[in-house]
């Protein structure tokens, strides 16, 4: 073999090496990134009656059909205290010693009623939500934006709406 030949299988043998260097650092980089994304909390708006069924009268029973759902699926709980859901207006309800369950849903009800480990009330006298269209926030108590929710006119983050709209008690 010339030297010349030498010299480039020599280059070629270091640039293979190195380039499976370099696939290794990012193959174990990306499995070190998995490893650690499965296991973190997601908390999300999982759904939502913003019209309550019937004639919108203004009685508790009528506030408590209102309601926005609010899902842990994650294998561990959340202790969502001090975490906010608010419509687009500003209203906002505030969670307060409240441990959401792995793999559970709260519901949080527009209403009066005693907060249990399924439902939690807003003890609003008005209805929070607007039929026509309206964004739910929910936000952790870092006032980081955790998940959002749209119906009607206004989309949400995620290039989509979400429910099904129709009236308007506002």
């Amino acid at each position: 073999m010339s030297a010349f030949m030498s010299v480039v299988a020599r280059r070629t043998a270091a640039a293979a090496l190195a380039a499976g260097a370099l696939v290794g650092t990012f193959a174990a980089s990306a499995s070190a990134d998995a490893a650690v994304r499965p296991g973190r909390d997601r908390v999300e708006i999982s759904g939502a009656q913003y019209d309550s069924p019937g004639w919108d009268n203004g009685t508790n029973r009528s506030l408590n059909k209102e309601w926005v759902d609010v899902t842990n699926t994650s294998r561990h709980a959340v202790n969502l205290d001090g975490w906010t859901l608010s419509a687009r207006d500003g209203r906002t309800y505030t969670f307060h010693h409240y441990r959401l369950a792995a793999r559970s849903t709260v519901r949080v009800h527009t209403g009066v009623g005693r907060d249990s480990g399924r439902d939690v009330y807003q003890d609003r006298r008005r209805y929070a939500w607007d039929n026509r269209s309206d964004t739910a926030t929910l936000r952790d108590d870092r006032n980081r934006r955790v998940d959002t929710l749209s119906w009607g006119g206004h989309r949400d983050d995620r290039g989509h709406g979400h429910g099904h709209g129709h009236g308007g008690h506002r």
